[in-house]
């Protein structure tokens, strides 16, 4: 549980602050940390994991909604960026005349 939080925690704050961070090897350690607690929830039995570890998962929910929150928000800049630049360029290639885009 602690190897999860600590990767979500790392990926939440890097995101918001890391213009660098490299998010497809984060959710691969993310994705095989979740996988290994997969594993335990079921050789454990999801009931004497929840009675036992009922704050653990608690808090790692809350990370983890966190983490999407923070996810969302960088993708809808990417969005955001992608629809300028993509803007930019077809402004850049007209030639002058309207064209229907404009009407639209």
């Amino acid at each position: 549980m602690s190897r999860i939080e600590e990767t979500v925690d790392t990926e939440t704050a890097s995101i918001r602050t890391d213009i660098r961070f490299d998010i497809k090897s984060s959710n691969a350690r993310k994705s095989r940390y979740l996988y290994e607690l997969n594993k335990a929830v079921s050789a454990l039995g999801a009931a004497q994991l929840q009675e036992q570890h009922r704050d653990d998962i608690a808090r790692l929910r809350e990370k983890l909604a966190t983490n999407e929150r923070a996810i969302l928000a960088h993708l809808n800049a990417v969005n955001e960026v992608a629809q300028l630049m993509q803007d930019a360029i077809q402004y850049a290639e007209a030639d002058g005349t309207y064209s229907a885009r404009q009407f639209g």
